[in-house]
């Protein structure tokens, strides 16, 4: 399925989102991308959250990332991906690009989920919280394990097609599908967000 089916446009969630009980939820994006063999496959993305980002910031929508903080040697993804996203290390920072602010808000999360095990649901709680926008990395990993959280703690759910990014595995479109069929995400792209914002 192309990015362009599952699109579903401004038109069939703008009488969903409501500025006051919305949250920009940034997945995993990490690090600077500059030289990085990573850049050509994540620096758009990026720079479309931080997009995002500025534009939810200018209606007092929270911003929050969700960013690894693993404990070397001990967390249990490390055996799987290898040592990434180290707390305290340059890499397990929020990107450069996304000018994190002080009203900003960090959960920082050793699995998959951003949910899992954090103080994110008693967060968005506390924020009157219940439409979730989520970018970020990598799209059949951590983005779709908290998008499957978020479901099953009875979020709505709005996935930037553009602002997530896939490159550890699986394909992007059948990611965005996936969350779209299983979880009753509506995937969108970075245009919209900013109409819907707007």
């Amino acid at each position: 399925m192309a990015l362009q089916d599952i699109d579903q446009g401004v038109e069939n969630i703008v009488s969903g989102i409501d500025p006051k009980s919305t949250a920009i939820l940034v997945i995993d994006e990490l690090g600077s991308l500059d030289g990085s063999p990573l850049e050509p496959v994540l620096k758009a993305p990026t720079l479309n959250t931080a997009k995002i980002a500025r534009a939810a910031r200018a209606k007092s929508i929270p911003v929050i990332f969700a960013n690894d903080a693993h404990i070397k040697g001990l967390d249990r993804e490390l055996e799987l991906w290898g040592e990434h996203g180290i707390a305290g290390t340059p890499e397990a920072q929020t990107s450069p690009e996304l000018e994190q602010q002080d009203g900003d808000f960090l959960i920082e999360k050793r699995r998959y989920s951003a949910f899992f095990q954090t103080g994110l649901r008693l967060l968005l709680d506390e924020l009157g919280v219940d439409t979730l926008v989520l970018c970020g990395f990598d799209t059949n990993i951590c983005v779709v394990h908290t998008a499957a959280d978020a479901y099953f703690n009875g979020f709505d759910l709005i996935v930037v097609s553009d602002a997530t990014g896939t490159f550890l595995i699986g394909d992007q479109a059948e990611g965005l599908e996936y969350m779209n069929r299983c979880y009753a995400a509506k995937v969108v792209d970075t245009n919209t967000v900013l109409e819907l914002l707007s």
